[in-house]
């Protein structure tokens, strides 16, 4: 039977401790939860990320104060009610603008920081698929959020993306009238968006950062060299005071204070951002109501969305949208192309390190390519050739997997 100390003063640690295990919570969680010594910088992009993410949140709340998901009302409330007459509403829609559009650079560097390193493999499966649940689930919350402004591009994109669900010559349309709930984008359309990006989506993504710590708390967190360590034995040299012979330390307050450093220089970044340079994360065309009847000249999706973009727009409708739903799903099954059994960072596995080069560059061209106007032939033919490319980067990787077994057996 457990034993209650009835002197403990209520809510002290010791009261804590004794009904719900908190100096244990502590001991798995923080100070015994150990990390390896040999990580750089972008080891912190985990916390960057949830550290923005709780922005998002904060600043969101305020906004939801004062704006109004009614498709009459949704554009003048954001331009005008928040932007001119609430007190400092200019500066939580920054916040929230920048916020929602540089998540998703840290999103890109924590995922190639991954790839780069092999942070999917040997145990570390579900530390990815998690991961990519949480790339799912913030690209549904961005796409949510960027309707609600209401303006033209808001319209216009919202139009766009919602008609891929009809499956192109399978012409399901009425799947896309039951998204938007009217036959083109409209009050049922905005309500129910504004409830997706308010309410469910974030309860998702909350669900999904659990599951990712969770799912990092076995496996270890991974390495610059690839190199497997024998964590019970590191833990018991730095516990014995043997510091510069182990090879990991604590997570809190070692790794934490780490953390915590690079998120005050990345938030210098961010806040001069929001300050001075605000507009990367607004488009133009989207101070303008939202029109129906009225198409903008080029119609094209938020930066962080332009490389998947590039790829379904050179090809046919069919093939385009197939080839569209490939590369959304490219990455997710990564640890199962990849079963070389070398889990060396890409700068010691040869072909692996051309690769990912590649595939970097590759993306970076198509976002150059998603955001410019489909009426340049030389543009077009560079977006064509870009997309292919992606498109066979699975199956190069499969031969590069195949490659290195080879080696690996007959060394």
């Amino acid at each position: 039977m457990a034993h209650f100390d009835e002197n403990a003063k209520p809510f002290s640690n010791k009261w804590l401790d004794e009904r719900i295990g908190l100096n244990t919570l502590k001991r798995v969680l923080n100070t015994e939860y150990w990390i390896p010594k040999d990580i750089n910088f972008l080891w912190a992009m985990g916390m960057v990320l949830a550290a923005t993410f709780g922005i998002l949140v904060i600043s969101g709340i305020f906004l939801l104060m004062y704006y109004k998901p009614d498709a009459d009302l949704a554009f003048d409330s954001v331009n005008y009610t928040i932007m001119s007459e609430v007190g400092f509403g200019w500066l939580w829609r920054h916040v929230h603008g920048v916020g929602a559009s540089i998540v998703f650079l840290i999103i890109y560097i924590h995922m190639f920081t991954g790839i780069y390193y092999g942070s999917y493999k040997r145990g570390r499966e579900l530390i990815w698929l998690s991961g990519m649940g949480l790339f799912v689930a913030f690209s549904a919350e961005a796409f949510s959020g960027y309707m609600l402004p209401w303006g033209q591009m808001s319209y216009w994109a919202g139009m766009v993306i919602t008609n891929l669900f009809s499956g192109g010559s399978l012409e399901a349309y009425g799947l896309v009238e039951w998204i938007r709930g009217d036959y083109v984008p409209g009050d049922a359309y905005l309500t129910r968006f504004f409830m997706l990006h308010v309410l469910l989506i974030p309860l998702a993504i909350i669900g999904l950062i659990v599951l990712h710590f969770g799912t990092l708390r076995l496996p270890h967190v991974n390495n610059q060299e690839g190199a497997e360590i024998d964590f019970d034995e590191a833990a018991s040299l730095w516990k014995a005071g043997k510091r510069k012979e182990s090879k990991v330390i604590p997570f809190s307050p070692v790794f934490l204070s780490k953390d915590i450093f690079v998120m005050g220089v990345y938030f210098i970044l961010f806040f001069y951002l929001v300050f001075y340079h605000f507009d990367f994360a607004m488009d133009p065309v989207n101070f303008d109501p939202a029109n129906g009847l009225k198409t903008p000249a080029h119609i094209y999706p938020e930066w962080y969305f332009l490389w998947s973009y590039e790829i379904l727009r050179p090809f046919s409708k069919d093939v385009g949208l197939i080839a569209f739903g490939i590369a959304q799903a490219a990455f997710v099954f990564l640890p199962f192309i990849d079963r070389s059994p070398n889990v060396a960072p890409a700068h010691k596995r040869g072909l692996f390190q051309i690769w990912f080069w590649v595939l970097l560059i590759d993306m970076i061209v198509l976002t150059a390519m998603g955001k410019l106007p489909p009426t340049d032939p030389t543009f077009a033919f560079i977006g064509l050739v870009s997309a292919i490319l992606f498109l066979c980067m699975g199956p190069i990787l499969v031969v590069i997997t195949m490659f290195e077994k080879k080696i690996e057996k007959g060394a």
